[in-house]
C-alpha cells in the first residue's frame, strides 16, 4: 500500500475551513464552508488577549499570558472539532516572533486544539492581510494601500487587484505604543506628539518607496482603524472615512479629554479604550509621513487571507509554488536536475513513507521542494553551497511559507551533503527530529542517485525497513555502469553510521 498523495487528498476538498490567527492584542477565529470554490463565511470569534503585553524584559511570555491565550483557544477549540487537517490553518504573529519562549506555548496550543500552530513572518502576515483585503473589496483597477495596525506590528502593502507589489511590517503596534507613550492612562499633548513621531520615524524607511508608486485608494484593516472610524462617525466629524482634517480634529479632542478613563465617552469599548491613543498616533504618523488623504475600514484581514490561503491550495493555486519557482530562476538552479532528484526521492519516498511515518501531503510536499532547491547555493559559492542553500532558505521572504516550514526546507538542504551531523537538526523540536532526519536521508539518497547529472529516470530500486536502517536492493548490474555512485553510496554508508542509521545495499 502506498501513501496517500497530496494530489489525492486535493480530490476530495474538506467542506470547512477554519483559521486562527493569534495576534499580538487579540485572538480571532473564522469558520467558512467552500461552496463551489466561494468562501462563504459561517463564524467568527474574538477575544482580547493581550499576548503581547505579557512579555516580560527578556521577551518571555508569562505564565499569565501564556494562559490568557489558552484559555481563549480552549474556547476556539471546540468549533474547530472535526475540521479536516488540511483546512485549518493556525498562525502566531509579532508577539511569539519575538517571544523567546515561543515554542513552549506553541506546544501548548498544539495540544490544547489539537491541530499544528506556526509562525509567520512579518512580511507574510503583510501579504495574506492584502488577500483578505482585497477578497472584500469590489475587484477595481488601480493601486490600493492597505494599513493594518495590531498590537506589535504594523503592515503595509501597496498592491492592485488580487497581487500585492510592495509590502512591509514595521516593529511598532498599539500595544507597544500603549506601553511605552500612554501607560499612566493620561493623553499630553506632549506624549501624543512623541508617539506620532516615533510612528514617522519607523516609516521613514518605506516613506519614498510607498510614495514614489502611489495608489488610488487606502484602506484600514484593523480593529484599531475601525474604532478610529467608528469614534469619527459617533462624533460625527465624519460618516466613518478617515481624512487628514478628521485626524486633526480627532487629535485634538483626544489631548482636551486628557485621560483614557474617558473614552467611553466616544463609545469605545473598555478593553478598546486604553490602546485607543496608540493606534491612532500610528495611523496619525502614516498619514503625515505617506500624504494621505482619506482612508476606508474593511473586514476583510489576516485571518480571511489565512482562509484564502487554503482555498488556494485545495484548488490547486498554491502560491508556494511560486515562491519555488521564483527561487530557482532568481539563483539560477539546474531545473531539470531539481526534476531528476525529486523524481528519485519521491520514487523512494512512496515506498517508505508508511512505516516511517512521512505519509502526509507536508511531508511530500518538504521532500518535493528541497530537492527542487538543493543547489540553490551555489549561485554563492561552490564550497560549503548547501551551507548557503540553507542560509537563503531560512532568512528569505518566501511568500505561502511560514517560518517552520521554511526552517525545515533549510534543514534538509543543509543536510543533503557531506557530514550528517547532529548539528544539522539543532533546535529542532524532539518530536519532528525522527521525520526530518528521514526526509533528510532520502534527499541525500536521491542526490547520490542522480550524482552523474545524466537526467535519467529513477531506477527500479526496492527500499526495506530495518530496526535501525535500510536496505536498498538496485537492479542487476546497475552498480556495474555507475561505479562512482558506487562509491557515493559506499562513503554514504559511513555518513550514516555516525548517526547510528544503517544503510544496507544489495544488487547492482
Amino acid at each position: 500500500m502506498t501513501a496517500t498523495s497530496s494530489a489525492e487528498i486535493a480530490a476530495t476538498p474538506p467542506d470547512m475551513l477554519a483559521a486562527i490567527d493569534m495576534g499580538s492584542n487579540s485572538f480571532h477565529m473564522v469558520v467558512a464552508r467552500l461552496v463551489q470554490g466561494e468562501i462563504r463565511t459561517m463564524e467568527r470569534m474574538g477575544e482580547k488577549v493581550q499576548l503581547g503585553d505579557g512579555l516580560d524584559p527578556e521577551n518571555n511570555l508569562t505564565e499569565e499570558a501564556q494562559q490568557r491565550g489558552l484559555d481563549c483557544l480552549r474556547r476556539f477549540a471546540q468549533r474547530l472539532n472535526g475540521t479536516p487537517p488540511e483546512g485549518v490553518q493556525i498562525v502566531g504573529t509579532n508577539a511569539l516572533r519575538v517571544a523567546r519562549n515561543a515554542n513552549q506555548f506553541i506546544a501548548r496550543a498544539e495540544e490544547v486544539l489539537g491541530y499544528p500552530v506556526e509562525i509567520i513572518a512579518g512580511r507574510e502576515e503583510a501579504r495574506l492581510i492584502y488577500l483578505g483585503v482585497s477578497h472584500t473589496l469590489s475587484d477595481d483597477a488601480g493601486r490600493r494601500l492597505v494599513i493594518d495596525i495590531g498590537g506589535g506590528s504594523t503592515e503595509l502593502i501597496i498592491g492592485e487587484r488580487f497581487e500585492p507589489q510592495e509590502l512591509e511590517s514595521l516593529h511598532m503596534g498599539c500595544v507597544s505604543f500603549r506601553n511605552r507613550y500612554f501607560s499612566d492612562g493620561r493623553i499630553t499633548r506632549k506624549q501624543m506628539d512623541k508617539a506620532i513621531t516615533h510612528a514617522e520615524q519607523e516609516l521613514l524607511g518605506i516613506r519614498r518607496r510607498f510614495r514614489s508608486i502611489g495608489w488610488e485608494s487606502s484602506v484600514g484593516a484593523s480593529g484599531s482603524i475601525k474604532a478610529i472610524c467608528n469614534v469619527l462617525a459617533t462624533l460625527k466629524i465624519t460618516d466613518g472615512t478617515v481624512t487628514w482634517s478628521a485626524m486633526e480634529e480627532l487629535r485634538r479632542r483626544l489631548v482636551d479629554m486628557g485621560s483614557v478613563e474617558k473614552l467611553g465617552e466616544l463609545g469605545l469599548r473598555p478593553d478598546r479604550q486604553n490602546i485607543f491613543p496608540a493606534g491612532f498616533a500610528i495611523l496619525m504618523g502614516a498619514f503625515q509621513s505617506l500624504n494621505i488623504q482619506e482612508l476606508t475600514y474593511t473586514d476583510g484581514a489576516l485571518r480571511e487571507g489565512l482562509l484564502y490561503g487554503i482555498a488556494g491550495r485545495i484548488q490547486h493555486e498554491d502560491v508556494r509554488e511560486r515562491s519555488i519557482s521564483a527561487l530557482q530562476e532568481r539563483y539560477q538552479a539546474d531545473q531539470n536536475h531539481g526534476a531528476a532528484v525529486e523524481a528519485t526521492a519521491v520514487a523512494a519516498w512512496e515506498q517508505i513513507a508508511e512505516h516511517w511515518g512521512l505519509d502526509t501531503p507536508t511531508d511530500e510536499e518538504t521532500l518535493r521542494w528541497a530537492c527542487r532547491l538543493h543547489e540553490i547555493g551555489l549561485a554563492i559559492s561552490h564550497s560549503q553551497y548547501h551551507k548557503h542553500g540553507a542560509y537563503l532558505l531560512h532568512y528569505s521572504d518566501l511568500a505561502g511559507f511560514t517560518q517552520q516550514a521554511q526552517r525545515e526546507l533549510a534543514i534538509l538542504v543543509r543536510g543533503h551533503r557531506r557530514k550528517f551531523s547532529s548539528s544539522i537538526f539543532d533546535g529542532v523540536d524532539p518530536g519532528d527530529l525522527g521525520r526530518l532526519r528521514h526526509l533528510c536521508i532520502l534527499v541525500r539518497l536521491a542526490v547520490l542517485i542522480q550524482h552523474s547529472r545524466n537526467l535519467e529516470p529513477p531506477p527500479a530500486f526496492t527500499l526495506q525497513p530495518r530496526e535501525q536502517g535500510l536496505l536498498v536492493t538496485f537492479p542487476e548490474g546497475w552498480f556495474d555502469e555507475r561505479p562512482l555512485t558506487y562509491a557515493d553510496l559506499m562513503n554514504e554508508q559511513d555518513y550514516l553510521a555516525k548517526q547510528n542509521f544503517v544503510l544496507e545495499l544489495a544488487g547492482g
